[in-house]
């Protein structure tokens, strides 16, 4: 896409996204890893280095103790040092003003609120968390000591497990029943850094436009959305791309 091109489309975009009633976000992978969290499908993604058997409730259940040492490593180790990057800060604005009413996110990260976005739904829920398997008690993972693997409760001494969705496991409510309402209730999508290739999650935006909502996409290159769904493809990465998108909003405003 020449710059000349993408121009008019961010130009169209910011228009759009200030008309609307009530616009929403929906994020994906692609708007993280340039915060040095990688993808877990494609080339460089997680699963072409790690088996992602280890986030199968039924192996997490069995084997507690094996799934830990790389649930620590990935999500803890790694993933724990990522900051948010602009395209998370322009999302926090676009609220801020009043544009964005709510963020939908399959990322479990926290990055989005870390920006400042406050109604954020977490469909694949958040790393941030540990949930006791007995009693049901959350722990902030800032208050559990990660060098005794499994980590097991205060209160009771369960196993601790973090408080996303594994596989095997359904997507927990009111996340689900919430992100879908807001895809019925959206007139603007801004869809970014998602394929489109998991499912459940890869069906709200296709709600959205069920329900009439325009669709304006970010991404690096064509998703299952661009030629289905997408009214405006903003091609390029997340950052750029919001930077440029937020920046022409508050001209426009202004």
């Amino acid at each position: 896409m020449h710059n000349e091109q993408l121009k008019k489309f961010i130009e169209s975009a910011a228009e759009k996204i200030i008309k609307a009633k009530r616009a929403v976000a929906f994020t994906g992978a692609g708007i993280s890893v340039e915060s040095g969290i990688p993808p877990f499908r494609g080339p460089d993604g997680l699963w072409s280095k790690y088996d992602p058997v280890f986030l199968d409730i039924n192996y997490f259940q069995t084997n507690p103790g094996k799934s830990w040492i790389l649930i620590k490593e990935i999500f803890y180790d790694f993933f724990g040092k990522a900051k948010f990057n602009d395209a998370h800060l322009a999302l926090a604005n676009m609220e801020k003003l009043g544009l964005i009413k709510a963020v939908i996110t399959q990322n479990i990260d926290n990055l989005h609120q870390e920006a400042g976005s406050r109604n954020v739904y977490e469909f694949h829920g958040t790393s941030k968390y540990l949930l006791c398997s007995e009693c049901g008690i959350k722990h902030n993972i800032t208050d559990v000591r990660l060098d005794q693997l499994p980590p097991l409760c205060k209160e009771c001494g369960g196993i601790l497990r973090p408080d996303f969705v594994f596989f095997g496991e359904p997507i927990p409510e009111p996340a689900n029943s919430l992100s879908f309402k807001e895809a019925e209730d959206a007139d603007l999508f801004l869809v970014i850094g998602t394929t489109g290739e998991i499912m459940p999650a890869s069906m709200i935006p296709f709600q959205a436009k069920q329900n009439g909502a325009f669709i304006v996409e970010v991404n690096t290159e064509p998703s299952r959305y661009t030629n289905e769904i997408t009214d405006i493809f903003l091609k390029g990465k997340a950052t750029s791309v919001m930077r440029r998108l937020i920046e022409e909003i508050e001209q426009i405003q202004n």
